[in-house]
């Protein structure tokens, strides 16, 4: 290869990393408005984006992502375009946060559950029976937490070269079984789906967590490989039709469900103009000031109705049975996170801990009812 072709091979060589792949246009195409002059359409680019999602588009939080995903696109005048992959159609499970990474996408939901070891200290957040039982209060813990925690921020934005768009999460997540589950003591010994955490406390309240994937729930319930779910979020069962197999749907009093995160590729995010960087941060304060709230009660809403109407019987245990799971499950998780995951990763896990607590008690109680609160409400 002669000089001027090997300076050519060079120049392209970075091209293709420091622009396609480690640039300003991370995974996104910049194209024109359909029309307009080239002059014009070069001060006013396009931005396509995928948005690539390991959910149905029925699931909660896939519903409020949409929301949020059409109203980003409304708002920047055409000049940001998703294109909308469910249901696992472009990485699968597990693969979305290295896509997001390596910019093989743009937006995408990350559950902690599926990332272990990519988020441990992001997995500080989620706990069951830890006193935030209102799905809402839990939204606003997370979100002050990242704006306080620089560690947590380094974990997201240096570690997995994401930026947080906004945090979410599953709602609530009752004991939906095959048979009654009265009490603690019925739990033991049950089958019960739960991965990550949800297994973790399963396990730890006498029964045994069954990490079976969500699509697969129907099916275990239906041949008896599963007496019931948990860690499976209350809205999603019912578009799933659980209730079908497993009409007990139990309040154990285990909380809010589920923390999660909408991150963008960071470059892609650095790469976007300051208006419409506005434009997606008004749009997310804007999901916590009042669309989180307004759409997970009205789904909530109609979850119960349907699975009233289609039979399923609804329960709670006990505020003594409550507490008694509470002391079976905490503090032993968090203190089991604090050592095992904090103290490896030098990281001040009891004073995390103690913030969380202390936003628990700003937020706590939040407005957002549990299934069971609905139901009573209109069914008693």
């Amino acid at each position: 290869m002669d000089k001027e072709n090997r300076i050519r091979e060079i120049s392209r060589r970075r091209f293709l990393k420091d622009v396609v792949l480690g640039g300003a246009a991370v995974g996104a195409s910049l194209t024109m408005f359909p029309g307009l002059r080239p002059a014009s359409a070069a001060k006013k680019g396009v931005y396509t984006m995928k948005y690539d999602c390991y959910i149905g588009a029925t699931a909660e939080p896939a519903q409020l992502d949409n929301w949020f995903l059409d109203e980003i696109a409304k708002r920047s005048d055409g000049r940001i375009e998703i294109k909308k992959f469910w249901s696992g159609s472009l990485h699968k499970v597990g693969e979305h946060l290295p896509a997001i990474r390596d910019g093989l996408s743009e937006i995408s939901l990350i559950s902690y559950g599926y990332y272990p070891s990519a988020v441990p200290l992001s997995r500080g957040l989620e706990w069951y029976y830890r006193g935030c039982n209102h799905a809402d209060s839990l939204l606003y813990v997370c979100r002050d937490m990242y704006d306080s925690t620089p560690e947590l921020r380094k974990e997201w934005e240096d570690r997995n070269n994401a930026k947080v768009l906004y945090f979410t999460n599953w709602s609530y997540c009752p004991f939906i079984m095959k048979s009654p589950l009265p009490d603690v003591a019925a739990l033991k010994g049950k089958k019960v789906r739960g991965y990550g955490i949800g297994a973790d406390t399963v396990n730890r309240l006498g029964g045994q967590g069954m990490p079976i994937v969500a699509g697969e729930v129907y099916t275990s319930l239906e041949r008896g490989i599963l007496d019931g779910a948990f860690a499976f979020a209350f809205i999603t069962a019912e578009k799933m039709k659980l209730h079908e197999q497993a009409p007990y749907i139990v309040e154990g009093g285990a909380g809010a469900h589920a923390p999660s995160t909408v991150v963008m590729n960071r470059g892609l995010w650095q790469s976007l103009p300051d208006d419409l960087k506005e434009v997606v941060s008004q749009t997310a304060a804007d999901l916590y000031k009042y669309q989180y709230l307004e759409l997970y009660t009205k789904l909530t809403e109609e979850s119960v109705d349907k699975m009233v109407a289609a039979g399923a019987k609804f329960s709670t245990w006990s505020d003594s049975e409550i507490k008694k799971a509470a002391e079976m499950v905490q503090p032993a998780q968090i203190n089991e996170w604090i050592e095992k995951i904090a103290k490896p990763n030098n990281f001040d896990g009891v004073a995390f801990q103690a913030k969380v607590d202390a936003l628990i008690q700003k937020y706590e109680p939040g407005k957002f009812k549990k299934p069971w609160e609905i139901y009573q409400q209109k069914y008693m």
